[in-house]
């Protein structure tokens, strides 16, 4: 990786550490999120996924409306640090534990690669 693009990782990491810490305590079943990037195409390339445990809970989350205040937690951590997404609903994706376990033998790496 390129010292440039080890600083844009680093400075995504502490905001979106913080994104996930508020998650924690405010959305039922979220458990984390990651996040990918092709560093020469930032930020339009960006990709942040939101993992909750379950289905059924990723389902409920939608439904009271957690999606959209976790895309505007994400956005809101990053023009903090002035970085602007081009797209936020396209760039935050939602998934579960439980389907990466079916689909992808919990291999996150297969099924986010």
């Amino acid at each position: 990786m390129k010292k440039t693009h080890k600083k844009i990782d680093n400075t995504l990491r502490q905001p979106l550490t913080r994104v996930c810490e508020i998650a924690l305590e405010n959305v039922a079943g979220f458990k984390w999120l990651t996040h990918q990037a092709d560093y020469e195409n930032f930020p339009r390339s960006l990709k942040v996924t939101c993992i909750f445990d379950t289905q059924q809970n990723q389902r409920q989350a939608q439904d009271q409306h957690k999606h959209a205040y976790l895309c505007d937690l994400i956005n809101q951590a990053l023009l903090k640090e002035n970085i602007k997404l081009p797209n936020i609903n396209g760039q935050v994706s939602f998934d579960s534990e439980e389907r990466c376990d079916s689909q992808h033998g919990g291999n996150w790496a297969l099924r986010l690669g």
